[in-house]
C-alpha cells in the first residue's frame, strides 16, 4: 500500500510539472505503464494479506479456549495466597509452564482436539506443580477450586447453589413441623428446608416428608453420596447439586461427594496428588531458582536431600547451615562460595532468621546466570512465615513436606530408628521391648487424636519425636536402676514433664495421664494385654525390630476410635469439622461479585441489614431495672439481672449502630469504612461481623442461627424483668453464667449465714422434670436447663451418663438442680467430672475475671462406668452447639 501511494505521488508530481503535449513526454507514459502493472502486482498482494490476516485470526481465535481456561486457572492460584503465606505463584513462573505445555502436550492435526490435549494438559501439568507445594488438607479443596472455577465460566454452577453448599442455610426458623425427629435433627430439617427454596430443589421439604423411610437408609448409608435420591431429583439433579442434599444430611462425607464429582468433571487423577519425588523437583530448578522445602511440625527433609546428594554424587560439594542468631554472614559466606564452587547450599530454617530474610531475598535476586556455576544449588528449608521473601517463593521450586499421617505410620516411623542392640541392652530385655512399643504407641496415639478437633485434645499441641526420645531413654534408665518397674514414676515423667511441659489445659493433662495409665502399667508386660476393647492394638512379645516391624505392619491403615477412648460416633465429628474447614476456606476466598439471579450482592446485604435492624431488640433500660431490682445483701440475683443487661446494651447498642450506618454505606450518603465493610461481608458471608463478636459472649454460630439465638436469650431476660425470677434458669441464655452461679451460692451464704468458701455444690440430674412443668424453684440453689452433652449422652433408663446412638453427636441434657451445701464432700466413685462450656471448640483464654472465656465448671454426672472411660470420651456438656 504504501509503494502504491508513493507511485500515485509521482504521477501526480510528472503531471503537474509537466510542460506542452502530456502525450509526448515519453517517461510520463513509461511511468503510467508501469504504475498500472505495479498496482495490480500490489492490490493482488494487499487481497493475499487481508485474507492471510484474515485466516490468522481464525486460527488464533480457535485457541481462545486455551486463553480462557489458563486465565481462570490462574485466579484459581492466585487467590491461595490468601490460604498460607507460602503459597505463592508468580505469573512469570506461570507463563513458564504454560508454554512448556506446549511444547510437550501432543501435537494433532484438527485444531479443535489440539485445543482441547493443550487444555487438559496444561490443566493437570499445573495441578501437579501445585499440589507439589500444598499441605494435605488444601490438595481436594484446591481441586474442587479448579472444578467450580472451570464450570462457573460455561454457567454450569448456579451461584446460590455454590453459595449454599459453602455457607449453608440464611434462615433458621422451622417453618414446617420435623417429619422424623427420631434421627432427623433440627440441623438437618432446617437445611432441607433452606435448599428447597433454590430453584432446583422446590418441593424436596414435601418429598422428604413422603419418603421418609427413602431418606432414613440415606442417612445410616455407610455411602450416602453414592446412595440413590428420591425422583424426581435423582434424575433431575447433577453430581454438583446432590452435594448439596448430602451436606444438608450427612455433611461428614462431604469429601467423598467432592471427590467423585472432581472425578467426574476432571477425572480420577485429580483426586489422587502424585507422590512426592525429589529428583523431579530438582530437574525443574536451576542454579538461579532456589528449592524449597515447606516444613510442618515433625517433618525433616534432610534424609531425602542427602539421599539425592549421593545419587547426584554432591555429597562432597554439600554445606549446610541452620539460621538463628548470629547466622547470617556465615549463611552470605557460604554462599557467596558454593556459587563460585559449584556446590549445593541448604539454609535451615529460614522462619527462624526473619530479620536476615530481606537480605536473602537481595542474594537470591543478585544470583547472575551468566556467572553463577551450572551446578550451584540454593535449598531453603522454612516453616510457613508471612516474612518469607515472597520474590522466592514466586519463583522457587516448591515443596510441602509433612511427617506421614495416621497411627500405624507413625509408629512404623518410631521404629525404623530403633536397632536390635538397642532392645537387648537393658537389664530386663523383655520388659523394656513391651515398654518401647507401649510407649511408642501411646506417641502415636496423642499425636493423631489430633484430628478429631476439640473432641480430642482442647489445644493442638505439637509433641515431637524428641518427646518420645527423652521417655524412651528414662525408661531404659529406670529399668536398669530399679529391681521393681517404677511405673508411676514413668507415668509422672512421661505425662508431667516430657509430654505434660507441652500441655497447658488442665483438662488436658487429665486426659494425657489417664491414657498413660493404659500403656503404662503392669499389664504391659504381662501375656496378652490389650490397648483396645477389639484386642486388634496388643502388647506383642517380639524380641527383633523386624518381628516389631511385622506386627506394625499388619495393623489397620485406617484405626477405629477405639484405640484413641473413643466412641464410633468420633469418625464422624472427624470428617465433619474436615468438610466445615474447608468450606469456611473456600468462602473467604470468594470474590466481592454479584450473587446472580438477578439481585446483586449489595441488595443481598441491604436486605438482610434491614431484617436484622428491624428485629433487633431495643436496648434494656437500665435505670427501670435498677429500679425494681435494687442491689439487696438478701438476694444477689438483682446484681446479676442488672449486669446481664449492662453486657446485653452493650452487643446490641453496637449492632443498632453498625447496622444503620451500613446501610447507609450502602446507599453512598456515609463513606463505607473498613468496620462497616467488614459488617457487610460477614453479612454476605453468613458470619458474625467481628465489631458484634468482640462485644458479645462466645459463638460458633452462623449469622443466621446467632442472631435467633440472641434474640431468645433478649426474650428470657425480659420474662425475668416482667415476671421475677424463673423457677427454671435457662444456663445458655446468661451473658456470663460464673456471675449466675457466684450468685446462687452467695444467697445460700447470706441465707444462713456460712462463709461462702465453705460452699460446695451437689449436683442432681433431675430427668423426670421439665422446663415446661415446673413451676416451683428448689429450697435452695437452682434449677437449671439449656445444656448438651457430647461424647455420651443421659441415659433415662439407668439415671447414668451412657453411650451416645449411633451417628447422635450431641443430645440435649435434662434438668440439673444445683445444691449448694456446706463441707460438701465429693463422692470417689460412682461420678464422672464433667467439664462445662460455653462452645464446642473447648479451650479458652484466661479473662481478667480469673474465669476462663469458654470453661464454666466441672459438673459431677453419675456413671455406672469407670471415670477414666468418660475422660478418654472426651465427654462434656455444652451452654450451645454450632447451629
Amino acid at each position: 500500500k504504501k509503494e502504491l501511494k508513493e507511485i500515485e505521488d509521482k504521477i501526480l508530481f510528472m503531471l503537474s510539472n509537466a510542460q506542452g503535449n502530456i502525450l509526448d513526454d515519453e517517461e510520463l507514459i513509461n511511468t503510467l505503464a508501469q504504475s498500472k502493472v505495479t498496482s495490480n502486482e500490489i492490490t493482488a498482494k494487499v487481497a493475499e494479506a487481508e485474507e492471510t490476516e484474515k485466516n490468522i485470526d481464525e486460527t488464533r481465535e480457535s485457541y481462545r479456549p486455551v486463553a480462557t481456561r489458563s486465565s481462570i486457572l490462574f485466579f484459581c492460584i492466585s487467590d491461595l495466597a490468601a490460604v498460607d503465606p507460602m503459597y505463592q505463584y508468580s505469573l512469570a513462573w506461570f507463563i513458564a509452564l504454560f508454554l512448556r505445555a506446549i511444547n510437550e502436550a501432543d501435537k494433532c492435526d484438527e485444531v479443535e482436539n489440539r485445543v482441547n490435549v493443550l487444555n487438559e494438559y496444561f490443566t493437570y501439568s499445573l495441578y501437579v506443580n501445585i499440589c507439589r507445594s500444598l499441605f494435605e488438607a488444601h490438595k481436594l479443596m484446591f481441586s474442587l477450586m479448579l472444578v467450580v472455577a472451570i464450570l462457573k465460566h460455561i454457567n454450569m454452577i448456579d451461584p446460590h447453589e455454590w453459595r449454599f453448599l459453602l455457607a449453608g442455610p440464611t434462615n433458621t426458623s422451622l417453618d414446617k413441623p420435623n417429619p422424623a425427629p427420631d434421627w432427623c435433627t433440627d440441623k438437618i430439617w432446617i437445611e432441607i428446608l433452606n435448599v428447597a427454596k433454590l430453584p432446583s430443589f422446590l418441593g424436596l421439604e414435601e418429598a422428604f416428608t413422603d419418603g421418609i423411610s427413602h431418606f432414613k437408609s440415606y442417612f445410616e448409608s455407610s455411602d450416602p453420596h453414592l446412595h440413590s435420591l428420591v425422583e424426581p431429583y435423582q434424575t433431575s439433579l447433577n453430581t454438583f447439586q446432590k452435594m448439596l442434599v448430602l451436606r444438608c444430611i450427612r455433611p461428614d462425607k462431604v469429601t467423598l461427594g467432592i471427590q467423585q464429582f472432581v472425578s467426574e468433571q476432571l477425572g480420577q487423577r485429580f483426586i489422587e496428588p502424585p507422590p512426592f519425588d525429589l529428583g523431579e523437583c530438582y530437574k525443574e530448578a536451576g542454579p538461579t531458582t532456589p528449592l524449597i522445602f515447606v516444613l510442618t511440625m515433625g517433618a525433616d527433609p534432610m534424609a531425602d536431600l542427602l539421599k539425592l546428594c549421593n545419587e547426584m554424587n554432591m555429597i562432597k560439594k554439600f554445606e549446610q547451615v541452620s539460621l538463628g542468631q548470629g547466622q547470617g554472614p556465615k549463611a552470605e559466606k557460604l554462599m557467596t562460595n558454593a556459587m563460585d564452587r559449584g556446590m549445593w547450599l541448604c539454609l535451615q530454617n529460614c522462619h527462624l532468621a526473619r530479620s536476615w530474610m530481606p537480605r536473602l531475598d537481595v542474594l537470591v535476586e543478585g544470583i547472575a546466570p551468566d556467572k553463577v556455576h551450572k551446578d550451584f544449588r540454593l535449598w531453603l528449608t522454612s516453616m510457613p512465615s508471612g516474612d518469607f521473601p515472597v520474590a522466592i517463593l514466586q519463583n522457587g521450586v516448591k515443596m510441602t513436606l509433612e511427617p506421614p499421617k495416621g497411627l500405624k505410620s507413625n509408629v512404623l516411623r518410631s521404629y525404623t530408628r530403633i536397632s536390635d542392640k538397642y532392645l537387648s541392652e537393658n537389664n530386663k530385655p523383655r520388659e523394656f521391648r513391651k515398654l518401647l512399643f507401649a510407649i511408642c504407641l501411646f506417641h502415636a496415639v496423642i499425636q493423631d487424636r489430633r484430628k478429631f478437633g476439640p473432641l480430642g485434645w482442647n489445644i493442638k499441641y505439637d509433641f515431637t519425636d524428641g518427646d518420645l526420645s527423652v521417655c524412651q531413654t528414662q525408661i531404659k534408665m529406670l529399668l536398669d536402676d530399679y529391681d521393681e518397674i517404677p511405673y508411676r514414676v514413668i507415668r509422672v515423667l512421661c505425662g508431667e514433664v516430657n509430654y505434660g511441659g507441652r500441655v497447658t489445659d488442665d483438662k488436658d493433662r487429665r486426659l494425657m495421664n489417664n491414657l498413660l495409665e493404659i500403656f503404662i502399667c503392669d499389664g504391659v508386660v504381662g501375656e496378652s494385654y490389650f490397648f483396645s476393647p477389639s484386642g486388634i492394638y496388643f502388647s506383642p512379645d517380639s524380641e527383633t525390630v523386624e518381628e516389631f516391624l511385622t506386627v506394625i505392619k499388619s495393623l489397620p491403615l485406617s484405626p477405629k476410635p477405639e484405640i484413641f477412648g473413643l466412641h464410633e460416633n468420633a469418625d464422624i465429628t472427624c470428617d465433619q469439622n474436615e468438610t466445615y474447614n474447608m468450606f469456611e476456606v473456600v468462602l473467604s476466598l470468594q470474590p466481592r461479585v454479584s450473587a446472580g439471579g438477578g439481585i446483586s450482592r449489595e441488595e443481598v446485604i441491604e436486605n438482610a441489614c434491614r431484617s436484622m435492624k428491624e428485629r433487633c431488640p431495643p436496648l434494656f433500660d437500665i435505670d427501670v431495672v435498677a429500679s425494681k431490682y435494687p442491689t439487696e445483701y438478701s438476694q444477689s440475683m438483682n446484681t446479676v439481672l442488672t449486669q446481664e443487661c449492662i453486657r446485653y446494651n452493650n452487643l446490641l447498642g453496637v449492632m443498632q449502630k453498625s447496622l444503620q450506618e451500613s446501610l447507609k454505606a450502602l446507599k453512598g450518603l456515609v463513606v463505607m469504612s473498613h468496620d462497616l465493610e467488614s459488617v457487610c461481608d460477614a453479612t454476605f458471608n453468613n458470619q458474625v461481623p467481628e465489631m458484634w463478636a468482640a462485644k458479645a459472649y462466645p459463638s460458633m454460630k452462623p449469622l443466621s442461627a446467632w442472631l435467633e439465638d440472641l434474640l431468645e436469650r433478649v426474650k428470657f431476660i425480659n420474662h425475668w424483668i416482667d415476671g421475677g425470677p424463673p423457677p427454671v434458669f435457662w444456663f445458655s441464655g446468661f451473658f456470663f453464667p460464673q456471675a449466675f452461679l457466684t450468685g446462687t451460692m452467695q444467697n445460700f451464704a447470706r441465707k444462713n449465714g456460712l462463709p461462702i468458701d465453705t460452699i460446695g455444690w451437689n449436683f442432681h440430674v433431675e430427668d423426670n422434670k421439665t422446663f415446661e412443668n415446673t413451676t416451683e424453684p428448689p429450697p435452695d440453689g437452682c434449677y437449671i436447663t439449656g445444656l448438651f452433652i457430647e461424647g455420651a449422652r443421659w441415659d433415662n433408663a439407668s439415671h447414668a451418663v451412657g453411650e451416645s446412638r449411633p451417628k447422635e453427636l450431641y443430645s440435649e441434657f435434662p434438668m440439673l438442680w444445683l445444691e449448694p451445701l456446706q463441707h460438701r464432700k465429693a463422692p470417689e466413685t460412682g461420678i464422672y467430672n464433667c467439664p462445662c462450656y460455653k462452645i464446642l471448640s473447648r479451650a479458652g483464654t484466661l479473662s481478667t475475671t480469673g474465669h476462663s472465656t469458654n470453661f464454666v465448671m466441672y459438673m459431677e454426672l453419675p456413671t455406672t462406668e469407670t471415670e477414666s472411660h468418660w475422660i478418654n470420651r472426651g465427654v462434656a456438656l455444652f451452654t450451645q452447639l454450632m447451629f
